[in-house]
């Protein structure tokens, strides 16, 4: 692209991101605190991909979800994961109809735009892969006839990390598939107060809608536009393999902790949530800010640690940090 070419869409993008900041701002009015899970699930609205969200009970995971689907007026499941769940309570599946003597398809709660797979470790392999189909061709095939899911369409999946009974941890394709992994932490005091004064009022603010669905497609297709250049290109595949092989980047003390490096859908989620995040900025274009910002999210599912690591205490975002500091960033 020219320069002309640039500043022309760095316009057009600065005056189209003011849309997605006032439905951010919306959903803020009901979320206290949590802007980094806000500004996470618009990322992965506008990349079109999936949302994998890590926190303990009661940090509005859910509330935040709803309101998402509500400020932009779209479609809103839940599904609470448990371990007596099947795939059809999930998808839907085929019903006899007596009057006609055929099979019919009853769709499953899957045929929404926004899905909140609450806990999803809690149910049983069979029904996690039930939602790889889903999450991967956007279509369900109940019979012999597959059924396009909705645009656009969403996965957020909750998992909560302090218990380990009666779950299920996830295969690690189906966590691969998984645009980014979120962590929400606990609010600060001055916003837990604010979230305690609330409920003793008892005042919901309400939220208004702020884009339509087709608004949200249109933006979706202006994000795959923002322009990114070469050495960024190259600065995401160096991330990106430094995962795989820490030795070439001069961490030696690293390659014991790691036993398998991130896959290339990392760096094609590298590419897609970079963009996002420039156009949530207002820029047309990627800096290397967007692109460290976003690692963390990107890489903390699909890197994963050896037995050594765990016994050292190391995490996956200790590991992420060390290769930012190291690679060079152009």
């Amino acid at each position: 692209m020219t320069e002309i070419d640039v500043a022309k869409l760095n316009e057009a993008v600065r005056e189209e991101s003011l849309q997605i900041q006032a439905a951010v701002d919306e959903v803020r009015k009901v979320i206290v605190g949590q802007k980094t899970l806000v500004e996470r699930m618009m990322v992965a609205l506008l990349c079109r991909g999936h949302l994998l969200v890590e926190g303990v009970p009661g940090l509005a995971k859910t509330l935040a979800v709803k309101t998402l689907g509500e400020v932009l007026d779209l479609g809103f499941s839940r599904i609470q994961f448990t371990p007596d769940l099947l795939p059809a309570d999930l998808i839907g599946t085929m019903i006899y109809q007596q009057k006609t003597g055929e099979f019919v398809a009853r769709k499953g709660p899957v045929f929404t735009n926004l899905l909140l797979a609450d806990e999803i470790n809690r149910a049983p392999a069979k029904v996690q892969s039930a939602l790889l189909e889903s999450m991967q061709e956007r279509q369900v095939t109940l019979g012999d006839v597959s059924h396009p899911l909705p645009e656009p369409f969403l996965v957020f999946a909750t998992q909560n990390p302090i218990e380990q009974e009666g779950t299920y941890p996830l295969p690690e394709a189906q966590v691969d598939r998984f645009l980014l992994k979120a962590k929400v932490d606990y609010p600060s005091r001055v916003e837990e107060r604010q979230i305690l004064d609330r409920m003793i009022s008892g005042e919901a603010p309400p939220v208004a809608r702020v884009l339509a669905g087709d608004t949200v497609r249109g933006l979706t297709r202006r994000v795959r536009e923002v322009y990114m250049d070469d050495r960024l290109r190259d600065y995401i595949v160096a991330l990106v393999s430094a995962t795989r092989t820490p030795r070439d980047v001069g961490l030696v003390d690293l390659a014991p902790l790691i036993a398998y490096g991130a896959s290339p859908r990392a760096t094609l989620a590298f590419s897609e949530a970079s963009r996002a995040v420039a156009f949530l900025r207002g820029r047309g274009y990627v800096v290397p800010e967007d692109v460290k910002e976003i690692a963390k999210d990107v890489l903390r599912h699909r890197v994963l640690l050896t037995y050594e690591a765990e016994a050292e205490d190391v995490t996956s975002d200790t590991v992420v940090d060390r290769i930012l500091e190291r690679v060079e960033v152009p």
